[in-house]
């Protein structure tokens, strides 16, 4: 099963308060004679490294311990399988204490096999594949077809297709050419209302949030004909175009296509935001850099796109009863006054926040510039001009701020949350 933005929602909004949330994820390796047993031998080393964790740690009780048991050993038993899933990748999430148990298939680009325990499901694998690409919509068009596919997660899926068959000219084109002439203009006008049609299909499944972005399939005598028919949303939702013979392209070709326009769309995007991003918060407009910083502005839900150094790492503590989080090591919540404890990957601590506000983000490669500001930083959908004094509010309970102001044809929030290449 192909995991979707509501599921993904879901599992950014699980808790679980006995420690026994478990993610795993299977990434394929070359193929072997001895896969089967390399792949069993791993999850197994994976496995017994959490167990070894579990049977010295006192946060959970024995009930707990049982029921990860039972999930430990049913994903040892998956090991099969894995071998046997082909070229895709895996995700689990369970929690046997809740009676949960989700698989998903995934394109062949995680990191690698991984298998974590914890309050909370561990997302930055998935953050980082899901968010190579927004919901993107393809458009195989000519002066009388139309075929529209969904492509997420290096699957290709066609939703709907367009024919119109254009008027046929006589044996004559009859005196002086009239005739001729006439049925030419009449194919014309044909032409044209097909590529109305296909500009209001396009903006009925954009407007619908089928898709977020669209890729354009045509010959280039065509292409102009239709992009005089989009409206200001189509056209900057445009992500970019190919030239393709509707009826003869393939699948493959589409999806890699689509991929590179994407992958080249989405790193120009990712330049500008750092470049704006850094702009701002030098003159302190709406932008600001560091760890407290950023987490004091998502608290206040200012935030429109975050970004993360790949390798950004930095410790924090989080509060068990608001879910605060804050940068200074304080034993006590500030927001609360309960205890807290710390968090070693803050990074994936903050990704169910992003998710649950529908927040934009990008993982970004290394920069000087970047590296200086501490490898966090973030856009502004507004300054509140707050200060070191302003109360601090709980991520479960932000105070309540002005409507927010979206750019037309920005990538929707995690919906465009983006690996970096």
């Amino acid at each position: 099963m192909t995991i979707s933005h509501d599921q993904i929602r879901q599992l950014a909004e699980f808790q679980d308060s006995n420690s026994s949330a478990l993610s795993f994820y299977y990434q394929p390796s070359t193929p072997s004679n001895k896969a089967h047993k390399e792949i069993a031998i791993q999850i197994k080393d994976l496995t017994r490294d959490v167990q070894r964790r579990l049977e010295n740690g006192n946060s959970s009780g024995k009930a707990a311990k049982e029921s990860l048991r039972a999930d430990l050993d049913r994903i040892i038993g998956l090991a099969g399988e894995f071998r046997s899933n082909g070229a895709h990748a895996k995700a689990i999430f369970a929690c046997a204490d809740q009676n949960l148990w989700l698989e998903y298939d995934l394109p062949p680009q995680l990191p690698g096999t991984q298998l974590f325990v914890d309050r909370h499901f561990h997302l930055k694998p998935l953050a980082r594949l899901l968010g190579a690409f927004p919901r993107l919509g393809i458009a195989l068009v000519d002066r009388h077809r139309a075929r529209f596919f969904d492509l997420r997660l290096g699957e290709l899926t066609e939703r709907e297709s367009l024919f119109r068959p254009l008027s046929r000219k006589g044996r004559s084109d009859g005196f002086a050419g009239y005739d001729g002439g006439h049925a030419q203009r009449r194919v014309e006008d044909e032409a044209l209302h097909h590529f109305k049609a296909v500009a209001a299909v396009l903006k009925d499944a954009i407007e619908a949030g089928q898709y977020e972005k669209w890729i354009l399939g045509c010959q280039d005598a065509h292409r102009s004909q239709l992009e005089q028919q989009l409206n200001s949303t189509l056209s900057h939702a445009l992500v970019g175009h190919f030239n393709a013979d509707v009826g003869h392209v393939t699948l493959e070709e589409i999806r890699v296509h689509a991929e590179r326009l994407v992958s080249a769309w989405q790193d120009r995007r990712r330049r500008d935001l750092v470049d704006e991003t850094l702009s701002q918060a030098r003159g302190n407009a709406r932008g600001v850099t560091g760890l407290r910083r950023v987490l004091s502005a998502l608290e206040r839900g200012e935030v429109q796109t975050l970004l993360i150094g790949e390798n950004f790492a930095a410790h924090a503590v989080e509060c068990a009863g608001c879910g605060h989080l804050d940068a200074h090591l304080v034993s006590e919540c500030p927001a609360c006054g309960k205890s807290t404890h710390e968090v070693v990957d803050v990074g994936e601590a903050i990704l169910p926040w992003v998710i649950r506000r529908d927040i934009e983000m990008f993982y970004v490669k290394g920069g000087e510039e970047f590296d200086k500001v501490g490898n966090i930083a973030a856009l502004l959908r507004f300054r509140s001009g707050a200060d070191r004094n302003r109360k601090v509010w709980p991520i479960t309970d932000p105070p309540a701020r002005p409507p927010v102001r979206r750019e037309e044809g920005l990538v929707g929030r995690y919906r465009g949350l983006a690996g970096a290449r």
